[in-house]
């Protein structure tokens, strides 16, 4: 496993690979993508089990908007041949928009519609279970991805079934396509409700690398684990951070110098 110190770097040079994947196809989603950089590079350097493939733990990202920064994670973690991240977002191309289980290895679900990985997640999970596989499901939503009447579905369900090898994570940035997510449809308490549901539940600062590990290493107790995990859309760029308009804007040329520079 990669040494904890080591992550921040591994951040920062994603973070630049997401820039110049949104300035070469001209793609929105930009913010949505640095959003979760931290909380991806964690899983797949610190808790994902890849090899041997066939028996690997399984990653769903339900906000498939945010493809870049899987693309970009499974690049340099070597799952995928970088050279297919030219290939993104281009006719004829190699990686879509959004996420296509066919388009890669390390793609385990196709992704877009909300609210549909996260119980594709615990299906799988479900199935490891009846198996005795030791495999486990980690599965990254929205919180405006939270609001969707599947997610809790499935939130009052896996319990039932003692789900204890999922963790989904929340990318909890508080900013969706049109506004606040509490403003759009407050979904406050979160914590909450999901302990309400019978989750274990954890919270970290998703930019922190430490307080992540601490929030995964959370017992889930024979339950479903949910983290709440704070983060802000466009993290690393300072002019995209917190602001709305970064969920659709096109990184011109300009943009793209401005944005590493700074990383």
């Amino acid at each position: 496993m990669e040494n904890i110190n080591s992550l921040p770097k591994k951040a920062r040079e994603i973070r630049k690979t997401i820039i110049m994947m949104a300035n070469a196809s001209g793609s929105p989603h930009v913010a949505s993508s640095l959003s979760c950089v931290d909380i991806l590079i964690y899983i797949y350097w610190k808790k994902l089990k890849v090899t041997p493939w066939g028996k690997r733990d399984i990653f769903i990202l339900s906000k498939g908007h945010a493809a870049m920064a899987l693309y970009s994670v499974l690049a340099h973690r070597g799952i995928i041949d970088k050279k297919l991240l030219s290939g993104y977002y281009r006719n004829n191309g190699t990686l879509p928009a959004h996420l296509d289980r066919f388009s890669a290895k390390g793609i385990e679900v196709s992704a877009g519609a909300l609210g549909h990985g996260f119980n594709i997640g615990l299906g799988i999970a479900h199935g490891f279970k009846k198996q005795k596989s030791r495999r486990k499901v980690y599965c990254l939503i929205g919180d405006g991805e939270t609001q969707e009447g599947s997610i809790w579905e499935g939130a009052m369900f896996a319990p039932k079934l003692g789900i204890d090898n999922f963790t989904a994570i929340i990318d909890y940035n508080n900013l969706q396509g049109y506004g606040r997510a509490r403003q759009i449809c407050n979904f406050e308490p979160l914590r909450k409700k999901w302990e309400s549901f019978g989750w274990s539940v954890a919270e970290a600062d998703g930019h922190s690398f430490e307080d992540l590990e601490s929030a995964f290493n959370v017992s889930p107790q024979g339950r479903p684990k949910v983290i709440i995990a704070c983060t802000v859309k466009g993290k690393g760029v300072s002019f995209m951070e917190d602001n709305l308009i970064w969920h659709y804007y096109i990184v011109t040329d300009e943009v793209r110098e401005r944005a590493l520079k700074e990383l």
